[in-house]
């Protein structure tokens, strides 16, 4: 049986001739996408805002979630949000923070009450305040930072500082960008966008380890081998797995998003840009020559006077880093150079028996 492949075998594309395109853009998108931050904002959930959540069962049947939305809304009390969980008759409602304070508040909860009548039972009644939703934003935001020191630690001890400081460089790239994306189409910042922003620095980190792992690899295996030809080689030859990984995810994402609801939109749609459009982006033309300007394999024996005959061309890939179907191994020594003279010679043996003397 012969088993799917979406990407050819002995893949020779130069992905490192793009870094002069790729890391221009980045830069450019993530000052647009600062620049948003602090002049078009994000627009906060009922979490880092303040509000009331309450959590309600119908008694008899099922609740009609469209009929209790559209009930709640004619009441003029702002942002509402419902959201059905557990059983057919469960439904959790968030209200928007009441300006007037905590009377404010308890005064919406009442009005809640009676629009939706005897047939339901208030499990939870839950008034967020300022003081509260505050302390949620700045505990995500250290839970952020405290995720990307712990992955810098990682890498730094896993491989080396450089390798260490463009895995962090492109995760903050992946945030930055990611955050511009919330701030422009105004979706709901809540702590499902926080969990959404961890889930991207785990995929993108994920994708990005695997790619470093190969060039080590091959640094380790080739000592007189140019930067660029070795990140392109270890590029293509996981290119496979990104592509198989990063088609998996886009279909989960894709069906949460068109049928997960209301409820976890902002998550998917959040989870949709930075994993789809981000991420892979990221770890291909990012991550991996940043090691080139970060310093990687300078000082070893691959700046040699004489380059090998066989990589002369920087856009080819040699032949001996094409990945065999049935093994990961690279070979251990490169090919003779033609022309070379062999190291064991061949010299004549000594003729056999004793001299002869002189008579």
């Amino acid at each position: 049986m012969r088993l799917l492949r979406l990407v050819p075998d002995n893949t020779k594309f130069d992905f490192m001739r793009f870094r002069h395109i790729s890391f221009p853009l980045s830069a450019l998108l993530s000052i647009l996408a600062i620049v948003l931050y602090f002049t078009h904002g994000l627009n906060f959930g009922i979490d880092f805002r303040g509000g009331t959540l309450m959590e309600i069962r119908q008694t008899a049947g099922t609740a009609d979630i469209a009929k209790m939305r559209e009930t709640i809304s004619g009441l003029n009390l702002g942002e509402v949000q419902l959201q059905q969980f557990g059983s057919a008759g469960e439904v959790l409602i968030r209200l928007a923070q009441q300006p007037g304070g905590e009377t404010a508040q308890q005064e919406a909860v009442q009005k809640v009450r009676a629009a939706l009548g005897d047939q339901i039972e208030y499990r939870r009644v839950e008034v967020v305040g300022p003081r509260v939703s505050g302390e949620l934003l700045s505990y995500g935001i250290i839970g952020l930072g405290l995720a990307i020191l712990g992955i810098l630690v990682y890498l730094w001890f896993r491989f080396e500082w450089q390798f260490a400081l463009g895995a962090m460089i492109a995760n903050v790239h992946d945030l930055v960008l990611t955050i511009g994306f919330m701030s422009i189409a105004q979706i709901d910042f809540d702590l499902t966008s926080i969990a959404a922003l961890l889930t991207i620095l785990g995929y993108s980190l994920n994708d990005t380890v695997v790619i470093y792992d190969r060039i080590r690899e091959i640094l380790r295996r080739y000592k007189k081998l140019p930067m660029p030809e070795i990140l392109n080689a270890s590029v293509n030859q996981t290119l496979s797995r990104s592509v198989i990984t990063h088609i998996t995810v886009t279909l989960a994402l894709l069906a949460l998003l068109l049928f997960g609801g209301q409820a976890i939109h902002s998550f998917t749609a959040t989870m949709m840009f930075g994993v789809v459009l981000v991420g892979t982006y990221t770890s291909i033309f990012i991550a991996a020559p940043m090691l080139i300007y970060l310093g990687v394999g300078v000082g070893r024996d691959s700046i040699s006077a004489e380059p090998e005959p066989e990589i002369i061309n920087p856009n080819a890939i040699p032949a001996r880093f094409v990945e065999d179907t049935g093994s990961d191994e690279v070979a251990d020594k490169p090919a003779a150079r033609p022309g070379a003279k062999s190291s064991i010679t061949n010299k004549p043996k000594p003729a056999s028996g004793k001299p002869k003397g002189r008579r």
